[in-house]
């Protein structure tokens, strides 16, 4: 089974908001050479994630992992998130389509923004 990961962003206007996924995006496959890593946006941002998954699955994926890399779970990954997903599972059965939850509620992120937030601010 070819497992591939898809780092899921919101997207924005300014093509530089993408730059911090970019490096996420470096940093993972520095890190994990056999998987292939991409970055998808929801809006505003090419590849979106129905785009990226084609690409993967074109590719041989039969198991693709998405990573939201998201803060919270708010509107987009309650409404959107689940719509997509399934629309992906409909389209390609074959293909094993999974969801972690956002990245900004894993504990590791959340002590590492707590320990940046503080050196930033001097304290």
């Amino acid at each position: 089974m070819k497992t591939a990961l898809i780092l899921f962003a919101h997207g924005a206007r300014d093509p530089e908001w993408a730059n911090p996924m970019r490096c996420v995006q470096a940093a993972v496959r520095q890190r994990v050479t056999d998987v292939p890593v991409e970055l998808a946006f929801l809006e505003f941002m090419k590849p979106t994630l129905p785009e990226c998954a084609a690409q993967l699955v074109g590719e041989g994926a039969s198991k693709v992992v998405i990573l939201p890399m998201f803060i919270a779970r708010g509107g987009h990954l309650k409404n959107e998130a689940p719509e997509i997903l399934a629309m992906l599972r409909s389209t390609y059965p074959d293909v094993e389509f999974s969801m972690s939850g956002p990245i900004g509620e894993n504990e590791i992120v959340i002590q590492a923004m707590a320990t940046a937030g503080l050196e930033l601010a001097g304290l």
